[in-house]
């Protein structure tokens, strides 16, 4: 075996945290002990791996080991003495953590139980956010657009309410998934906009479409399961033509549509005319649609902006945010011009003030109008809230004219 160093470590444990966090609390019951042992297993990793190499199965290793390092913990804590039975079940390698129920997966069911109804619909979002996907408290707060202190404060009262309600880490009945369904699937479209945003977790956009793909196998009937799962598909389809080589942002408009997957783009399509079939529209089977116009048009001279304005005014319809409200401008700017996209936008402000996309919008369409000292100003204030990467990178090296 050869060292590795601690980036690469550093990457397997995000690659391999929920599947690992999830089998650990379907067992403990306990987010805080799993928590822990999975921090201690990975400061042990960085001492054994550094020095050793990686073992025949990391994602194996990393869950033994957390596993073991819990139990050390359980049994420090007579109080937690009924934990420690179930616990000392997993000692046995061979057999494998208790299934059951409706959900047929150990990281979907933890979605589920994260988004029970006791908690807060945004807190259900940001806890399994934070638990499944691994993602720092920072990056969970910049999807609420909040700060993260703020997020910090929010996570750690939803793990008390869930230790004080004994809120219980079951599977939901057949009967309650239905009612635990909205979360979970922004839970999913979320974790697969931040792998897309962060170059280094584009594990996450995997792990996402293949939790969608579960869901939709559990759930066939449900038109908005089947709309994330398109949603998703669509979006995937253009990830290589996304980026250049020096990993520099390709606009959708400058994107070499050759390069597009028409593997996932068909799969899309069925699922979107399937969705329009049942005729109950829902917003993720309407965003999944205006993706789909953008991968009917060849060029992207060819896209029909007049429908996906239209799908906008039915999305706002159901979904009044006012991320909604800013698509719905720009998609009206191209086809009634920036000066009218530009006063749809600006009344915006006061609520996306801390949303980049919201400042490129409207420096692309001050730009347009050729007020380069405001557009300058709009894109300067673009990245500075941008994360870092390649739409920070893109947004700086924007002109005004």
């Amino acid at each position: 075996m050869h060292p590795v160093g601690q980036d690469a470590i550093g990457r397997i444990f995000r690659e391999e945290y929920g599947r690992s966090l999830a089998a650990l609390i379907g067992v403990l019951g306990d987010i805080d002990v799993a928590e822990d042992a999975l921090q201690e297993a990975y400061a042990l990793a960085l001492d054994k791996w550094s020095a050793e190499g990686l073992p025949p199965n990391p994602g194996g290793w990393i869950t033994t080991t957390a596993r073991n390092r819990a139990i050390d913990r359980l049994r420090r804590q007579t109080r937690e003495r009924h934990l420690l039975s179930e616990a000392a079940l997993l000692t046995r390698d061979d057999d494998p953590p208790p299934r059951g129920g409706a959900v047929p997966d150990d990281r979907l069911r933890l979605i589920f139980t994260c988004c029970h109804p006791a908690l807060a619909a945004e807190t259900q979002v940001a806890l399994t956010l934070r638990l499944l996907g691994g993602l720092s408290t920072e990056q969970v707060a910049r999807c609420f657009l909040v700060t993260e202190p703020a997020m910090a404060q929010r996570l750690v009262r939803a793990k008390r309410k869930i230790k004080a309600a004994r809120i219980p880490y079951r599977i939901p009945a057949d009967h309650e998934l239905p009612d635990r369904l909205p979360p979970v699937l922004a839970v999913l479209y979320l974790i697969y906009t931040t792998g897309q945003s962060d170059q280094g977790r584009r594990d996450l956009c995997g792990e996402a479409i293949r939790l969608a793909r579960v869901l939709a196998t559990l759930m066939p009937d449900e038109g908005e399961v089947a709309g994330l799962l398109a949603l998703l598909l669509l979006i995937e389809s253009r990830r290589a033509a996304r980026t250049r080589p020096d990993g520099g942002l390709v606009l959708l408009s400058e994107q070499d549509r050759g390069r597009w997957d028409r593997g996932l783009i068909a799969e899309g399509h069925a699922i979107v005319r399937r969705c329009l079939a049942r005729d109950r529209p829902g917003p993720y089977q309407l965003q999944a649609a205006i993706n789909a116009v953008h991968a009917d048009a060849p060029t992207a001279a060819d896209t029909d902006w007049s429908q996906i304005a239209t799908l906008y005014d039915h999305l706002y319809g159901l979904v009044p945010t006012p991320v909604v409200a800013l698509n719905r401008a720009i998609a009206i700017a191209e086809v009634r011009g920036p000066i009218v996209g530009l006063a749809l936008i600006d009344p915006l402000g006061a609520e996306l003030d801390q949303y980049y996309p919201f400042h490129a919008a409207r420096a692309d369409l001050l730009r347009r109008l050729d007020r380069r000292g405001e557009a300058s100003a709009a894109y300067r204030r673009a990245a500075a809230l941008a994360p870092a990467g390649p739409e920070r990178d893109f947004l700086q090296r924007q002109p005004a004219h």
